[in-house]
């Protein structure tokens, strides 16, 4: 027969499993996501032309010539991607990424004009094209979501940031 008692033991050990996994699964998952999400954007770059010759950049990354500033967003892009995935380095790759995506907000994915908050919120969404003026910040705000547990919290145990204790 099934008991208080043996109910209780059961949901001690599903606990103590859950926070052992607690450890290092979210770091990992958070990790190996992003890794995917930014690699892609910066090998898409490699491949790719240059746009951000088309684009205005907030000071003070306007001070710098496009193709440097494309240089620099696919070189973090593909190197916090290795950097994530690995566990390496992960709170300063964190940071980097967090920066690039407030620029990529700022010059790329906030609204042309709003007016009001509905407005605003409007700009909270994906699409591939935007050709409205509403703006597409969702993608990029829920990336930097993803990042900050990184940033505070590090890579976890499972990451060479781990092995190397840089917590």
């Amino acid at each position: 027969m099934f008991s208080i008692k043996s109910a209780t033991t059961i949901h001690a050990i599903i606990i103590d499993k859950l926070n052992t996994m607690g450890t290092w699964l979210p770091q990992l998952a958070l990790r190996l996501i992003l890794a995917w999400e930014f690699g892609e954007s910066g090998f898409e770059k490699l491949h790719g032309t240059n746009w951000f010759a088309d684009l205005s950049f907030p000071f003070p990354f306007n001070l710098l010539p496009p193709d440097i500033s494309w240089g620099i967003a696919t070189f973090f892009e593909i190197a916090g991607a290795f950097a994530l995935a690995l566990g390496f380095a992960t709170r300063f790759f964190s940071l980097s990424l967090i920066i690039l995506t407030i620029v990529a907000i700022a010059s790329v994915h906030w609204p042309e004009h709003w007016s009001s908050l509905s407005e605003l919120i409007k700009g909270y969404r994906i699409v591939d094209e935007d050709g409205d003026g509403f703006g597409n910040y969702k993608l990029p705000i829920l990336f930097i979501v993803m990042l900050l547990p990184l940033l505070l919290g590090g890579a976890g145990k499972i990451s060479l940031d781990g092995i190397l204790k840089c917590k």
